[in-house]
């Protein structure tokens, strides 16, 4: 993950279905821009200053341009809608990445992407991906309607036969139970959609496949049962304690009711955040010592035990004192 900033200029716009809107992004004087695998994320800062994260869905191979794919949600944040109605061409904006916490692992002998909704943005790269290096794989894209599913043409061109679309106003809910049982031994199981979507797929995965078999990525915030490796227990009561910021060279106190990014926030007022809500993972920052509390969504219960990072955000501390590199 690359923790530096760039510019960047709106180079393409484009409406490819009811609600959704490609932008594509390019470096000023047209150079390579950084490289990046499928799954990953960009952090924009949009002219308003929010920061939002949106999913690479362009080829990793043609590092000229990025595309992101917006899905217009008027009651939203706020971030869609500025983009909707404000993006021309030659809008700048500034970016942070590419970060990837949904990168497709080898030596799966059968992939199954299931896509919910917007959810198609980082399955499409990894479709991509994965056809390119001759992968078994299949794509279940779950949606409302035909009119609202972004890249259909593009998607029939990548898998072929091996795309199953469901339009919910056609063929009701895709059967995923069904798409589970009936995938080859050694499947590994790719989800982004909605928390509803990736709860009852995980559930199916880790019954028919496997706990290892299932790997999601959210786009809004998860109940605690929702996370990865989440049940409903209760949060244990919270505690003060003190970080140890290695890079500003302070040691501050977080208290019970406050984050460790709203204490970060006092000394360095432009530290990146954007959700506050352990899904979008902006506010990431690398753990030097200590034992992490993680409330986030993102992390997989692999990547929790090295405890190497944290989102500040939501996260907090099993210790007295942590040490970050902020």
């Amino acid at each position: 993950m690359s923790n530096d900033t760039f510019d960047v200029v709106v180079r393409g716009l484009r409406l490819e279905s009811t609600g959704v809107m490609s932008i594509e992004l390019a470096f000023p004087d047209g150079s390579f821009l950084p490289e990046w695998q499928a799954g990953a994320h960009l952090d924009i800062v949009l002219p308003s200053g929010l920061v939002r994260q949106y999913s690479l869905c362009s080829d990793p191979n043609d590092l000229r341009r990025y595309r992101l794919a917006v899905l217009r949600e008027t009651e939203g944040r706020g971030g869609s809608e500025e983009l909707h109605t404000q993006a021309r061409l030659g809008t700048k904006l500034t970016a942070r990445g590419p970060r990837n916490h949904f990168s497709v692992t080898e030596g799966a002998a059968h992939y199954l992407l299931v896509a919910g909704g917007i959810g198609i943005t980082p399955i499409l790269a990894m479709a991509r991906q994965l056809k390119a290096e001759g992968k078994s794989t299949k794509l279940v894209y779950c949606g409302s309607s035909r009119q609202k599913m972004a890249f259909i043409d593009e998607l029939h061109e990548i898998m072929g036969d091996s795309l199953a679309l469901y339009p919910r106003d056609e063929s009701g809910r895709a059967d995923l139970l069904t798409e589970v049982k009936t995938a080859p031994s050694g499947t590994a199981v790719y989800a982004c959609g909605p928390a509803g979507l990736l709860a009852d797929l995980r559930t199916i995965t880790q019954e028919t496949l496997g706990d290892d078999a299932f790997h999601g990525e959210l786009f809004a915030a998860a109940s605690p049962s929702d996370a990865p490796g989440g049940d409903a227990a209760e949060t244990p009561a919270d505690t003060s304690f003190e970080i140890e910021l290695r890079k500003s060279g302070c040691t501050l106190t977080v208290p019970p009711e406050r984050s460790v990014l709203d204490v970060v926030l006092e000394v360095n007022p432009s530290y990146m955040s954007s959700c506050e809500e352990g899904f979008c993972g902006t506010c990431e920052t690398k753990v030097l010592e200590g034992e992490v509390e993680h409330r986030d969504t993102i992390l997989s219960e692999k990547e929790r035990a090295k405890n190497d990072t944290m989102f500040i955000c939501v996260s907090r501390s099993k210790c007295p004192k942590l040490v970050l590199d902020a």
